[in-house]
């Protein structure tokens, strides 16, 4: 019997790679305090920012989604309501950036699509939170506190994003 072989490409390797160091983040923020209950600063997501930018859309979705799968497989929340949360904030992220790309590059970029897809983050949590979880108006309050934690995630991992984006522009030509 021969041994099953999978052909790997260079592209494969950094795909994972970059999965990996985003799982890692993620990781690690699972053990930092949070500020209020489910509120997370998003660290892995600068990975997915510098992914699109580096390489492309379909590369970054490929490290978000398999960042969420991996991470609630070690957690073991998979199929829980933390993962639809987490893959709902993931989607709707991913589904902006998609759109974001096609605004103008001269006045959109790494920060300011940081700040769209950490919107579209919560406001895919909170649908689902509202349509499912806790189906009451109340909910609404909360809204303005998550808006403030996504727009200050949301332009520091933008911000950094754009440093690494740009150390690796200046190696580049280094």
């Amino acid at each position: 019997m021969t041994p099953l072989t999978i052909k790997t490409t260079l592209r494969d390797h950094q795909v994972a790679r970059l999965a990996a160091f985003a799982i890692v983040l993620h990781l690690a923020e699972a053990v930092m305090p949070a500020p209020l209950p489910g509120v997370k600063p998003g660290i892995a997501n600068i990975i997915t920012l510098y992914v699109l930018h580096r390489y492309d859309f379909a590369t970054a979705a490929w490290v978000s989604l398999l960042r969420v799968f991996a991470v609630s497989l070690l957690f073991g929340s998979f199929l829980t309501p933390t993962f639809a949360l987490s893959l709902t904030g993931a989607l709707a992220s991913l589904f902006t950036l998609a759109l974001a790309m096609h605004l103008p590059k001269r006045l959109f970029g790494p920060v300011s699509h940081s700040i769209f897809a950490a919107f579209a983050h919560i406001a895919g949590q909170l649908l689902v939170v509202r349509l499912w979880l806790i189906p009451h108006a109340g909910l609404a309050y909360l809204v303005p506190v998550f808006a403030v934690f996504a727009l200050l995630f949301g332009t520091l991992n933008g911000l950094i994003a754009a440093k690494l984006l740009a150390a690796d522009l200046k190696e580049e030509k280094g």
